[in-house]
């Protein structure tokens, strides 16, 4: 029988390529920077960014995965709200309280998990 911590990592582990994959494809359709990419990730480090891009990572942090789920959730619920202009979305004014006429996409690229929790549950509010 294994641990939970042992369980996590493997999870983790597990997750980690699909996750990593999918984020970078999601960061090319809507054009993020690589420092954009970096702030939503919560990475710092460029040479940690680039091995994350290579997929030369086992796994990466909780924290990391969790902003990969909401961007994510972000993509989809766009994709089913605004079909033909999703990506565009993210770079454009928006007057809704919460972005203050600012583009979703500087709120995402805060820095702050929160930040990407609230664009995430804006975008699923939208949704009904």
């Amino acid at each position: 029988m294994q641990s939970a911590t042992t369980a996590k990592q493997i999870d983790r582990k597990d997750l980690t390529g699909p996750a990593l994959r999918t984020f970078f494809r999601i960061a090319d359709a809507w054009g993020l920077k690589e420092q954009e990419q970096m702030r939503i990730l919560g990475l710092d480090s460029r040479s940690t960014f680039q091995s994350w891009k290579r997929g030369a990572v086992a796994a990466i942090p909780k924290d990391a995965l969790e902003r990969i789920s909401y961007v994510m959730g972000i993509y989809k619920g766009l994709q089913i709200l605004l079909p033909k202009t999703a990506n565009d979305w993210v770079r454009k004014p928006n007057k809704a309280s919460i972005f203050g006429g600012r583009p979703a996409v500087d709120r995402m690229t805060s820095g702050n998990v929160a930040d990407l929790y609230v664009v995430r549950q804006y975008i699923d509010a939208q949704r009904g």
